[in-house]
């Protein structure tokens, strides 16, 4: 079973909340990237790189790579998951990926969404995935920071 200390949700992936803060934070020592796009951006994966924690690796893999190696991962491995939206965790899940509790940072605003927190909007599309992570016994909870209280994805959604 891989040593998923959390997964995270954020449309920026890895910036200098997520690489220091976080993963100081839950004492991970990889952060694995689940994304397609950025699976396949060696620049992006650079800029993101600059802003993880000393001593922690980096992974950049598509959603069916992730699916197909995570199990593979050593005990010794304290992993951050980060994926960019709900509907990459379903398919993760979906996949089976393990994950029973995901953090959710930031999900921008764009045309089409409607905010529901300080730093969270969404479309029809992402209220679907996260109602169908619910129904899997996914818990997910909007939180930007460690030491900021979690409020839960359902109170923003029923």
């Amino acid at each position: 079973m891989p040593n998923i200390l959390m997964t995270r949700i954020d449309n920026r992936l890895v910036h200098g909340q997520v690489g220091v803060t976080w993963t100081n934070t839950l004492g991970a020592n990889l952060v694995v990237v689940a994304n397609d796009e950025a699976a396949a951006d060696p620049v992006q994966q650079n800029l993101m790189d600059m802003v993880v924690a000393e001593g922690v690796q980096t992974r950049y893999f598509t959603l069916q790579k992730t699916i197909d190696v995570i199990h593979k991962a050593a005990d010794r491995q304290k992993i951050f998951l980060v994926c960019k939206t709900p509907q990459d965790v379903l398919r993760l899940v979906q996949g089976g990926v393990p994950i029973r509790f995901v953090n959710v940072g930031n999900m921008h605003f764009a045309e089409g969404k409607r905010q529901v927190h300080k730093t969270v909007s969404l479309d029809e599309g992402d209220v679907a995935a996260f109602r169908e992570l619910a129904a899997l016994g996914v818990e997910c909870e909007v939180r930007r920071v460690p030491d900021e209280a979690g409020e839960p994805v359902g109170k923003l959604l029923f």
